[in-house]
């Protein structure tokens, strides 16, 4: 008998239908992928399993007895819990207060504090008994946190626990622990629906997957028996060419950095060639980002920077004015307005050339916005609508927009990829060497060493806030950028 058996459900949104008639399997103690690209129904589907959203037509089972899901509660009496990429958590709390949030232990009228924070330990023990259960939650990283909302599907006693894309934000040791967790669950017979696009991820934990493209159920596969080119050919509806590393680096230096020195990042020297794509590999906490917020003027530094061979000044208008564009890492936080149409937030860096007289000219700003939106391949191709509407590719494709808006020659590319489905992934990476062809030039932070191998004509690896290596050719492998990201 099936865990969980989801049939026929459809989900329309005024004239937009968004589920056709999906259905899905989970087996008990599986861990089964939901996989798809961003748009494909994911989170409608785990919207309605965890009652945020009702169905318009379908049925769920769960232990092959029919349940309605009306409300989040209800999903929680039903063994259901849901664990988001953005984790739903009150920070000024304590690890035991969000895990007994909406569900106090009492003795009268009054909160038995000590039992609930007695009971938190409890449930942490096996996932990770250092955890404080007295200390705010904000105070945690967030694969701590991720754990503190699993020790609290495990107080609702869930059944199914449904995870959104929990790697994001984890270090390749977290997720390691994080896999270590997800075993131990499905051992004691709970279900895990896994979401994530990182499909080493989903072949390594996931025993089965469920496919949907364009909000409908299109086959469910055994993993990891199915080769991942063809489970990816399924989501996204086509062979996904992975093409060769093409170099576009000239001669012309174009930046170059000396003894640049600031929070965690020391003494960092390099030069930067016009077409080139510089990739800077390292741990978490190596200095990467950091790396990058010094180039874009958002961190100060000692040292020198000069663009062209002139200092560009400090902070982000001068460097922005000088030609140097910054994606950041948190995307949804720093990178756009969520609630701003997609032209405001592509004129944000070059709004002076839309202005007469201190009012913008919107309708200039529109027709610039929609030439670079269609240029780069925004769908839909839609700029008055706000940008936080559209996928994690769509948003990074607006950003490369605002800096093709702004004339930048460096682009400052910090996880380009992180929260991207596989099909926009490949076109984040054409993008990426389109710049590179034109003879702009791109640097590039991941934490994805193919990622990083796959684009750059050189690589610098980070340690400790330094430059441990750089690597060119035929030397830029995992184990030597393994070897020199760890310290000795």
């Amino acid at each position: 008998m099936s865990r969980l058996s989801i049939s026929g459900v459809e989900k329309s949104f005024g004239a937009l239908k968004v589920l056709h008639g999906v259905s899905m399997t989970v087996e008990p103690g599986e861990v089964h992928g939901l996989l798809g690209e961003n748009g494909a129904g994911k989170s409608t589907l785990l919207n309605i399993l965890c009652g945020v959203l009702s169905p318009d037509r379908g049925t769920v089972q769960i232990d092959g007895r029919p349940v309605t899901i009306t409300s989040p509660r209800a999903a929680s009496e039903a063994g259901i819990a849901m664990i988001h990429q953005e984790l739903q958590q009150v920070p000024e709390l304590t690890v035991a207060q969000n895990i007994f949030l909406g569900a106090n232990l009492r003795r009268g009228p009054f909160t038995a504090r000590a039992a609930q924070e007695a009971e938190a330990r409890r449930l942490l023990a096996p996932l990770d008994p250092t955890i404080d259960v007295t200390a705010p939650v904000k105070s945690l990283r967030v694969a701590a946190r991720q754990l503190v909302e699993i020790a609290k599907a495990l107080r609702a006693r869930a059944k199914i626990i449904a995870m959104d894309e929990p790697t994001s934000s984890l270090t390749p040791a977290e997720f390691e622990k994080l896999a270590q967790v997800v075993q131990k669950l499905t051992a004691e017979g709970v279900s895990v629906i896994y979401v994530s696009h990182k499909m080493d991820e989903v072949f390594r934990l996931c025993h089965s997957a469920t496919i949907l493209r364009d909000g409908r159920f299109i086959e469910r596969v055994k993993l990891p028996e199915t080769p991942v080119a063809q489970v990816i050919a399924k989501m996204v509806g086509r062979e996904l060419v992975h093409a060769t590393h093409v170099s576009y680096a000239k001669p012309k230096v174009i930046l170059q950095a000396q003894g640049l020195t600031g929070g965690p990042v020391r003494d960092v020297s390099f030069t930067l060639h016009q077409g080139e794509v510089l990739g800077i590999a390292g741990l978490v906490g190596s200095g990467r980002t950091e790396l990058l917020r010094i180039i874009a003027g958002v961190d100060s530094s000692t040292g020198s920077l000069t663009l062209n061979g002139q200092a560009p000044g400090q902070g982000p208008r001068a460097r922005i004015a000088a030609g140097l564009g910054l994606l950041p890492e948190e995307r949804k936080r720093d990178g756009i307005i969520r609630h701003r149409p997609v032209t405001t937030n592509v004129g944000l860096a070059s709004m002076k050339a839309f202005t007469t007289g201190g009012l913008i000219a919107k309708r200039r700003l529109h027709a610039r916005t929609e030439a670079l939106m269609k240029d780069v391949g925004l769908r839909p191709l839609d700029v008055t609508k706000p940008i936080g509407q559209f996928s994690g590719g769509n948003q990074q494709k607006a950003i490369i927009g605002r800096w093709l808006a702004a004339d930048t020659q460096v682009f400052l590319f910090d996880e380009p990829t992180r929260g991207i489905d596989v099909g926009a992934k490949a076109e984040i990476y054409a993008l990426i060497e389109r710049l590179a062809a034109e003879g702009r030039s791109v640097i590039v932070v991941s934490s994805e060493m193919p990622e990083v191998i796959r684009l750059s004509d050189r690589v610098m690896v980070m340690r400790e806030g330094r430059i441990s290596a750089t690597l060119s050719g035929p030397d830029i492998t995992e184990a030597n950028i393994a070897h020199n990201a760890i310290p000795a």
